[in-house]
Parts: structure tokens; C-alpha cells; sequence
């Protein structure tokens, strides 16, 4: 009996580290997204909802609401409050269920210390249900679609294109009104073919990418990025005047927004930098303070200390997002300026608020994780040896947890050292400069005598013409002959020309 409990013991010893260090970012992210709460945020729900218009604004709410019990209430109420102003009676259902679930678990839980009074007054403050305007909208909603679509059948039997693709257009936009995205998406899609001119190529690219946003469809996002930018006449037209500055900055941020949700964090920096903060105005996508916020953190992430100097702290453009938010500006300086306590003690404070925020959320340890690995790579780079309690108190940690952060360090070969448990330092790998050289001098030269006999074949079957000719002047199957019998044509004429070569010698 005592063997069965002594060996789990040992394996628990001897695993527990490698499995703390590995695969938690993997479980985190999972378990962020459906199961963390936020106890203590400081945001300010009123400015922060006002910051975003349309499906942006509720899905955030929602998102608030589900983490975040302290502002539950109150982002439901303003949910419903906007959803109101819209078609789209089947959310304002869903919230008001969540509403009243809401309301009835703080009444179980704060019933030994709420009085009757106080749950009266929560009562009244809860917006009733209106069955009312959930039938008349459904009524005009019913009436407008069969309108909208009465008006597309006339425009396609006029054989009118640009009639037809606004038909699609407002369609798209009513179905997205009614939350129906499947559909918007399908009526925006359709436009494609009735577009006339590259200005409404890319209107079209645009609708398509607002709603794969909403529908977290990352690859259709980029790929009709990618159409929008391979517009022909897009490169004309994207320099011209503001309005199509900010489709050039929309489509930055849309990318970015897909790369972050692909983990893809320094291509989602590098479109995020790109933006143009006059010409931001897309609140049915993202605000201003979130390409600061974005692209801010992943930079801060995935960049080394010249890239972060010449394209963040150095940029004329994204400077003025960074005025947005500056708390990351204090952050991203202290962390140049190598103050890593104070840069990570002020990220730990605004962690809450990036809780709560739906599309960072889940890459927030991630990101943390490779800001502070990068912090603790620059510190040790200039050293030979490093006093560990020293480095400790410089990144406001313990001595034990900064020993596990090296060790994986180490051990993923980020940081090339060795570390004394015993004595707490950590002392840099002493290379051999003379044996490194030399190696690099043999691979040099073995690299080198491959291209050579690379080069001294291909001269050989070009001299004995062993190579694929294209003819022209032929059709395409009588080309797919020729093309195929010439090696062998070549094959024979090379073997003639050693033959004889042979016969002379």
C-alpha cells in the first residue's frame, strides 16, 4: 500500500515544474475567455459605450456584463437602452432574459443583507419588458424587408447594375440592423457583381469586413483585405482625399484585429502602427484608444529595443494614439528607459481594464508574458554574472519565481546561461570566440562548394543543352508536345556530343 503512494509523490515532484511552465499560456487563453471575473475594474462604462455605435457597442456590453458582476446590471441596462433604437428584436430578448437572471442571483446573494426598501427601488430601476415594441418592430421590420426587396426584383428586371448592387447594399444594412448576420453578409457578397468601379469594390470589401469582424471570421477578414487592396485602381485612389485615408486606415486596423486574433502579435503591430489618427473613425469597428492600446502592447511584446524606439516612440503617427492612453505611454517609455518594475507594476494596473475589453482579453497573458520574458532578456544582456536577488527586486518578484522564469528562459534557449541555485546568480555562457569562428568559417566554406558544383551542373546541361524549351508561335496542345519531347531530344544530343568527345580523346 505504500509503494502506490510513494510513487505518485515522486512523479508529482519531478513533473509539477515542467507542467506549470509549459502548457499554461494555452490554458489561460481557453479558460480567460469563458471563466476568469473581473472584481475591480476603473472604467468608465458611459464614455467607454459612447466610444463605439451599432453591433460594437452591444457585443462589448455583453462581453462586460459576463466577466464583470460589479457592472453587470448597468451594461444590460445600457444594451437595451441602444438596442432599442434598432430591428433587432431577438437580442433585446436575450438581454432582457440575462437582465432578470442577473437581478435575481444579486437578490439570493445579497438577501441576509439588502432590505425590502432597496430591492424595490433595484425593481423599479429595471427596464420592463415591452412586448409592444417587440411586436410593432417585428411588424416594420417584416414591412421594410419586403419593401427593400420588391425595390431589388424591379432594379434587376431594369437590368440597372449600380441600382441593383444599392439594392444589395441596403439589404445588407437592414439585415445587419436586424442582426442577421448570415444574411447581411450574403446581401453585401452579392454586390460584388453589379460593382462598376473600384470606389465600390471596395465599399463592398468594406461591408464584408465589418461583418466577418462581428462574426469573428479572421480568414475571410484578411483575404478580403487582400482583395480590397489588389483593387486596380486602389493604389490611385487611396491617396487622394481624407475619406479615402480613412478606408486605407480602416483596413489597417481590420488586419491588425485579425492578426491579434491569430496570435500573430508583431504583424498585428505593424498594421496597428500604420494607422492614421486623423482619419480613424470607424466606431462600428474599433475607437482610437484600442489602435493605441493594440498595437501598443503587441509592439511592446514582440519588438526589440531599436525596432520599439524607431516605430513607436519615435513615430510622428502613432505618437498621437499613444496621447490617447497614457498610461501605455508611461508604460512603453519605462520599459525603453529599462524601469522595469515600474512599467510592469503599471501594467498589472490596467490589467483589470483589458480584462474586459472582448478582443485582447484572451491574448492578455500571453502578451504580459512575452513583455515581461523581453524585460528580463534586456536586463541580463549586458552581464556576465547577475545577482538573482538583485534582478528580483528590479522586477518586483521573488527570488523562487524569477528562478523558474529564467529556467524556461534557459530552457527555450532565449536566454543562453547557466544558473547557480545555490549562491542566487545567474552567470552568462563563456563561448569560445575561437572555436565559434572557426565553425562558422567551415560552414562558410561547405556552403560555398555546393553553389560551386550547383553552378559548374547547371553550366554543364546548358552546354549539352539538357533543358526544357518553350516554343511559340504553336497552339497549346502542339506546345505541350514540343515541350515535353525536348529533354529527351536534349538528352540525346548531349550523349552524342560525350560520345564523340570520347571517340576524339
Amino acid at each position: 500500500m505504500t509503494l502506490p503512494q510513494m510513487q505518485p509523490m515522486a512523479y508529482q515532484g519531478g513533473v509539477e515544474p515542467m507542467q506549470v511552465d509549459a502548457p499554461p499560456e494555452d490554458n489561460d487563453n481557453s479558460n480567460e475567455e469563458e471563466f476568469y471575473i473581473v472584481r475591480n475594474p476603473t472604467l468608465d462604462l458611459e464614455t467607454y459605450a459612447n466610444s463605439y455605435k451599432s453591433l460594437a457597442r452591444l457585443h462589448r456590453l455583453m462581453f462586460i456584463a459576463t466577466h464583470c458582476p460589479s457592472m453587470r446590471v448597468e451594461a444590460l441596462k445600457m444594451a437595451i437602452q441602444y438596442v432599442m433604437g434598432t430591428y433587432n428584436v431577438t437580442l433585446y430578448q436575450q438581454l432582457h432574459k440575462k437582465l432578470q437572471e442577473s437581478i435575481g442571483s444579486n437578490a439570493t446573494t445579497n438577501l441576509p443583507d439588502v432590505a425590502g426598501g432597496g430591492a424595490q427601488s433595484t425593481s423599479q430601476d429595471i427596464p420592463a419588458f415591452d412586448i409592444h415594441w417587440v411586436e410593432s418592430k417585428s411588424k416594420k421590420a417584416a414591412l421594410k424587408l419586403e419593401k427593400l426587396d420588391t425595390d431589388l426584383k424591379n432594379y434587376k428586371s431594369n437590368s440597372i447594375k449600380e441600382s441593383i448592387r444599392r439594392g444589395h447594399d441596403d439589404l445588407g444594412d437592414h439585415y445587419l440592423d436586424c442582426g442577421d448576420l448570415s444574411n447581411a453578409l450574403k446581401c453585401y457578397s452579392r454586390a460584388r457583381d453589379y460593382c462598376t468601379s473600384g470606389k465600390h469594390v471596395v465599399n463592398m470589401c468594406l461591408n464584408v469586413i465589418k461583418v466577418s469582424v462581428y462574426l469573428k471570421n479572421w480568414s475571410h477578414v484578411l483575404s478580403f483585405i487582400n482583395k480590397a487592396e489588389a483593387t486596380p485602381d486602389f493604389s490611385e485612389v487611396h491617396g487622394k482625399d481624407s475619406s479615402n485615408q480613412t478606408i486605407m486606415t480602416r483596413l489597417k486596423c481590420a488586419a491588425g484585429l485579425a492578426h491579434l486574433a491569430t496570435k500573430m502579435y508583431k504583424a498585428a503591430a505593424k498594421q496597428f502602427l500604420q494607422a492614421n489618427l486623423d482619419h480613424c473613425d470607424f466606431p462600428e469597428l474599433l475607437s482610437p484608444n484600442n489602435v493605441a492600446m493594440y498595437g501598443g502592447l503587441c509592439a511592446l511584446a514582440t519588438y526589440d529595443r531599436n525596432e520599439l524606439k524607431k516605430n513607436v516612440i519615435f513615430s510622428s503617427s502613432f505618437k498621437l494614439f499613444l496621447e490617447l492612453e497614457p498610461q501605455l505611454r508611461d508604460i512603453i517609455f519605462k520599459f525603453y528607459e529599462s524601469k522595469y518594475a515600474s512599467c510592469l507594476k503599471l501594467l498589472d494596473e490596467i490589467k483589470e481594464n483589458l480584462l474586459l475589453d472582448m478582443y485582447i482579453a484572451p491574448h492578455v497573458n500571453t502578451l504580459y508574458s512575452q513583455i515581461r520574458n523581453r524585460a528580463l532578456i534586456q536586463y541580463f544582456s549586458p552581464y556576465l554574472s547577475a545577482d538573482m536577488r538583485k534582478m528580483a527586486s528590479a522586477l518586483n518578484t521573488s527570488v523562487h519565481a524569477l528562478e523558474d522564469e529564467l529556467m524556461q528562459l534557459i530552457l527555450d534557449g532565449q536566454i543562453q546561461a547557466r544558473i547557480d541555485s545555490h549562491n542566487k546568480i545567474l552567470y552568462a555562457k563563456d563561448a569560445d570566440q575561437r572555436s565559434t569562428t572557426f565553425e562558422r568559417s567551415i560552414m562558410m566554406g561547405q556552403e560555398y562548394q555546393r553553389r560551386t558544383r550547383m553552378l559548374i551542373l547547371r553550366s554543364a546541361m546548358l552546354k549539352n543543352h539538357i533543358h526544357v524549351k518553350s516554343t511559340s508561335g504553336r497552339d497549346n496542345g502542339q506546345a505541350g508536345d514540343a515541350v515535353q519531347s525536348e529533354p529527351t531530344t536534349g538528352q540525346r544530343t548531349g550523349r552524342g556530343d560525350l560520345s564523340n568527345s570520347g571517340e576524339q580523346q
